[in-house]
């Protein structure tokens, strides 16, 4: 199984230039749609992680990804697992990103920083791996407080 976060923008064709100076993406694939920002659907890789975005339209699909600023808040962030946490976050300031907590190491391992993009989206990157070995070997039922 393969897991892919989309988005859609507003102003999508800025969004993915600025998704590549602020974050490193690059276009895999993009699909032009209607008008100077349109997209109908576009494909970013950052290392093995693909993001896909469109932009924000009247259709079924469209309506039901908005931008946060449009509803007036997050109810999802992506966290994407980089080697320099503080190089990142500098190329993130430079490009005008919003830096919502800034680098810092966690109790839990790795460190860590999280930022807004220009339409609210929320992104937090850090270089602590889930997918690396857990060091803590209780079992999931002590993880959930089931003794």
């Amino acid at each position: 199984m393969t897991l892919c976060f989309c988005l859609r923008y507003n102003r999508a064709r800025s969004a993915l230039r600025w998704l590549e100076k602020a974050f490193g993406f690059s276009p895999r694939w993009v699909v032009e749609g209607p008008g100077p920002e349109g997209v109908t659907h576009a494909q970013l890789v950052l290392g093995t992680a693909m993001l896909m975005v469109a932009s924000a339209t009247d259709d079924p699909n469209g309506t039901t990804q908005v931008a946060p600023r449009d509803v007036g808040g997050v109810t999802a962030t992506a966290y994407i697992v980089i080697d320099d946490v503080d190089a990142h976050h500098a190329r993130a300031v430079a490009a005008g990103a919003e830096i919502v907590a800034p680098p810092e190491d966690q109790d839990y391992g790795g460190r860590h920083y999280c930022c807004r993009d220009p339409e609210g989206h929320l992104w937090s990157f850090g270089s602590y791996d889930p997918w690396a070995p857990v060091l803590d070997q209780r079992s999931s039922s002590s993880i959930y407080g089931e003794d």
